[in-house]
């Protein structure tokens, strides 16, 4: 993790095309202001991992949804 100490105002450069600029500093809290292209997604962490926990248990889901499918179509065919 690279660490870096700026003030307001001051920006960090990411791969030419991501901008982050610390645009105030209030009580123990940090505006930062990103600009960077379109096609590029920006999440609060906190919200980037609910979105993944929630992706892998509805892939889970859906596996065991398939198991049981597969499962009821083979059950199935061996009774005829």
């Amino acid at each position: 993790m690279l660490i870096l100490t700026r003030k307001i105002d001051e920006e960090i450069i990411i791969n030419s095309d991501i901008k982050l600029k610390i645009l105030g500093i209030t009580n123990n809290k940090i505006k930062i202001g990103i600009k960077a292209p379109n096609d590029i997604k920006i999440l609060r962490g906190e919200l980037f991992e609910l979105i993944k926990s929630e992706t892998l248990e509805a892939l889970n889901k859906s596996s065991e949804n398939i198991k049981n499918v597969s499962n009821f179509k083979v059950n199935k065919l061996n009774r005829l």
